[in-house]
């Protein structure tokens, strides 16, 4: 099972794709951010689409950035395909990485469940 991981920049993509991995998860990170591409985020065909949200206050506690509310509204326009598509999002400002990889592995361990009980697999 493949999860891609989406979000903007200092959201906690790589913090969550390198958790989930530790973890045993097959997680990637997508920098559709940056990207115009409508349905870049499929491009590996993920099972599960993760979106990760950060608000320009969280983003400043976590990171020396350059960039103001501009910006972080063009990133949220490029995700906006994203997170349509996206199975979980979670705006991540209240919590730290351990209780966002949590919630993802909860998500993650739910559908897996639920895909094995719709196919007569339990």
């Amino acid at each position: 099972m493949r999860i891609a991981v989406v979000g903007v920049c200092a959201s906690g993509k790589t913090t969550l794709v390198k958790g989930l991995k530790d973890a045993g998860y097959d997680a990637y990170n997508v920098a559709q951010e940056h990207s115009g591409i409508h349905n870049f985020w499929n491009k590996h065909h993920p099972d599960i689409l993760v979106m990760i949200d950060a608000t320009l206050p969280a983003i400043k506690k976590r990171r020396l950035v350059y960039w103001d509310q501009e910006r972080l509204d063009v990133q949220h326009k490029r995700l906006a395909d994203a997170k349509a598509h996206a199975n979980l999002f979670i705006q991540t400002d209240a919590y730290n990485a351990d209780e966002v990889r949590e919630q993802v592995i909860d998500y993650i361990e739910t559908w897996k469940k639920n895909q094995t009980e719709g196919n007569g697999n339990s």
